[in-house]
């Protein structure tokens, strides 16, 4: 497969890579709370021969410009701004980790604006503030910045305990440097924005192709939750990579592009067909 290398733009609120030509269907990769467009990129060099791939800097990531008031909502009004900005019609939607939630919380809002939808190693709920579960999770990401310790710092250790077996060198490079690279402020605001989200009754209501993709080493999205998900989902299909934790596209990037890429063969295909 030919691979066609990203542009970075900024322009006006976001900031975002792209490759690929702006008449292709659009294919939009959203990153999770220790990411960057640029962890994308294997990801755009390889779709970009034959869509119109594109990775946004999350609101407050990048060149992107902050929210006032950080919630899943309030990145769902921004991500379809983003995509109004972008004229990306009808675009299919990858969101890992929070971006999936942000896809899902988009999807609720509005249920037919897609294409097709890729929900990687996410969730349909956080849950409550006052749970164990919850505050465990929030106290252990927060509470090294709160003893004064930086990203940079921090990045090698929050990327080890997300990764599965043998991971991809180059790309562990990556993600430590976008950890690093992570404003303080953006990430306390991402974390404590996961509090009290719950679409787990929206499910029902996904009404696009669906592609649900975990790893089977991934402690923050388990894989037996995500199989359980992906059976609420009226059109999903669910797929495990084997030792992988919770950075697929970052840790096997070709198992990851070819899972997408087999769903897309498929979905997109259907949809360009039926003229949806």
């Amino acid at each position: 497969m030919q691979q066609t290398m990203p542009t970075i733009t900024r322009d006006g609120r976001f900031a975002y890579e792209a490759a690929g030509s702006p008449e292709a269907v659009s294919l939009v990769f959203l990153h999770g709370i220790g990411g960057a467009a640029r962890a994308w990129r294997h990801q755009l060099a390889t779709f970009g021969s034959r869509f119109r791939a594109i990775a946004w800097d999350m609101p407050g990531y990048g060149g992107s410009k902050p929210l006032p008031n950080v919630s899943i909502t309030a990145l769902a009004e921004a991500l379809q701004e983003f995509l109004q900005q972008i004229e990306a019609d009808k675009p299919v939607l990858v969101g890992h980790s929070i971006g999936g939630m942000i896809v899902q919380q988009w999807l609720a809002q509005y249920p037919r604006a897609a294409r097709a939808v890729v929900l990687a190693q996410t969730s349909p709920a956080f849950g409550k503030a006052d749970g164990d579960w919850q505050k465990s999770f929030i106290a252990a990401r927060l509470g090294p910045l709160d003893r004064g310790e930086t990203m940079n710092l921090l990045a090698p250790s929050l990327v080890k305990e997300l990764v599965g077996e043998n991971p991809d060198a180059k790309g562990m490079d990556v993600a430590r440097d976008c950890m690093a690279s992570v404003p303080e402020a953006s990430y306390r605001a991402m974390m404590l924005a996961l509090i009290g989200f719950d679409l787990r009754s929206a499910l029902k209501d996904i009404a696009v192709p669906t592609l649900l993709l975990s790893g089977s080493r991934d402690n923050n999205a388990p894989a037996p939750m995500m199989a359980k998900m992906a059976g609420y989902i009226p059109a999903a299909r669910y797929v495990e990579l084997a030792g992988v934790g919770h950075l697929a596209n970052l840790e096997r990037p070709d198992a990851f592009n070819q899972a997408i890429d087999a769903f897309l063969e498929s979905s997109v295909a259907k949809t360009q067909a039926t003229g949806q």
